[in-house]
């Protein structure tokens, strides 16, 4: 009787065994679809409020191939990002083409579309390659916020390339899931193209196997109104920088007791209102009753942030 059970358990591993070595069946796993549509609408919420013109983001298909393939005819035509996911132990290429790199940075500074698409073939500035880097740590939140539900890892940008041959996150014939997303703005576009290795997916199967969605009820009204109420009782801590001055560590050593810091601020400098470490308003600084005040000048633009972010680094 105990030898008919261990061949009933084994007929049923069989299956596993031969799924494991035939790799990953895209229609296997529909919850793969499901998740690339996350981080393409999480990327277009994104990057909404940084860019003048609307970015749209869409998956155009996923497909399984090589890296070597998938890589070899955008040597010098791209930039990608290596992303290590710690509770993986595995390595993602985020890969974004020229046309992709040229459109977002006429997006983010401004461009109405009205001169035609840039057509040269030449390296990537400096500034391109510091948006880029911004963009792919966007990317790596918006993708590790598409997997919540299903895997609860973190995406870090490792490192950003421009040879396509450095890109060595195993062996290049080993099988990956590429998943092409192409971005629409100022009528032009480019592509995205998203590489994750089979062995990185191997372990998720089961899940990425089913579909996973709300179930649809209606809001509880009387707990929505907790949670606003919650919310607009909760405490948050501001700061209020009114200016910064960079100097040495040799500097700070001679600090003494009594020694007056010169700051460059005016007394109509603005300074920043800030929580946690996001800055929120720019406001006038002043005294009421006894105590400094701060009077709300201007709301912060993130656009302008982001860009000065940028250019700064």
């Amino acid at each position: 009787m105990m030898m008919e059970d261990a061949e009933v358990d084994q007929r049923k591993q069989l299956p596993n065994y031969l799924l494991d070595a035939a790799g990953i069946s895209i229609d296997r796993m529909p919850m793969l679809n499901v998740i690339f549509d996350r981080m393409a609408a999480s990327c277009t919420d994104s990057l909404q409020p940084m860019a003048g013109t609307p970015c749209y983001f869409s998956v155009n298909g996923i497909t399984n191939d090589r890296v070597g393939d998938i890589i070899k005819d955008y040597e010098a035509n791209a930039v990608a990002a290596v992303l290590y996911a710690e509770q993986w132990d595995s390595r993602v290429i985020i890969m974004l083409d020229r046309d992709f790199v040229f459109t977002m940075v006429e997006a983010m500074f401004g461009s109405d579309g009205a001169e035609p698409p840039l057509d040269v073939e030449r390296a990537f500035s400096n500034i391109e390659l510091r948006l880029v880097q911004a963009l792919f740590e966007r990317f790596a939140k918006a993708l590790q916020s598409a997997f919540a539900g299903t895997s609860n890892v973190t995406f870090r940008v490792e490192r950003v390339e421009t040879a396509m041959a450095s890109l060595a996150i195993g062996r290049s014939g080993n099988m990956s899931i590429c998943a092409n997303i192409m971005l629409q703005a100022l009528y032009r576009g480019g592509q995205m193209f998203l590489i994750i290795p089979h062995s990185a997916l191997n372990p998720l199967r089961q899940k990425l196997a089913h579909v996973v969605v709300s179930d649809g009820r209606a809001a509880d009204p009387r707990w929505r109104e907790q949670m606003e109420s919650e919310v607009h009782r909760t405490e948050v801590t501001l700061s209020a920088v009114l200016d910064e001055k960079m100097v040495t560590l040799g500097d700070v050593v001679k600090f003494e007791v009594g020694q007056v810091l010169e700051l460059e601020a005016t007394p109509r400098t603005l300074a920043r209102l800030e929580s946690n470490n996001q800055v929120l308003f720019w406001c006038q600084i002043g005294q009421l009753d006894g105590y400094y005040a701060m009077q709300v000048a201007d709301p912060v633009d993130q656009k302008r942030e982001f860009v000065d972010d940028i250019l700064s680094r």
